[in-house]
């Protein structure tokens, strides 16, 4: 009984995957996990009249500088934390 069960959790993990895959790719969102956060940024749409996917734009002048789009500047990102980052030491340890 706990072997079926196991190999139904194991054969389910890669779908639930490759759909999580699929939902922040149509989203638009870029996930970076490691041990001590989930984070989810936005990325910027393809489809976008304003900035054709790029992102932004260049504003001339002598120190141009870009400018974000709002397709996905205006979007907060969003960020668990896990496990809390170890503190360091003031001095080292010699």
């Amino acid at each position: 009984m706990r072997a079926r069960t196991a190999a139904r959790v194991a054969a389910a993990v890669p779908v639930t995957v490759a759909a999580a895959a699929a939902a922040l790719k149509a989203g638009h969102w870029r996930l970076y996990a490691d041990r001590h956060h989930i984070e989810l940024t936005p990325q910027p749409r393809r489809s976008c009249p304003n900035c054709r996917g790029l992102g932004g734009w260049w504003l001339g002048g002598a120190n141009p500088e870009m400018e974000a789009c709002g397709c996905w500047a205006n979007r907060p990102e969003l960020r668990i934390r896990l496990l809390p980052v170890p503190a360091w030491p003031d001095e080292p340890p010699f």
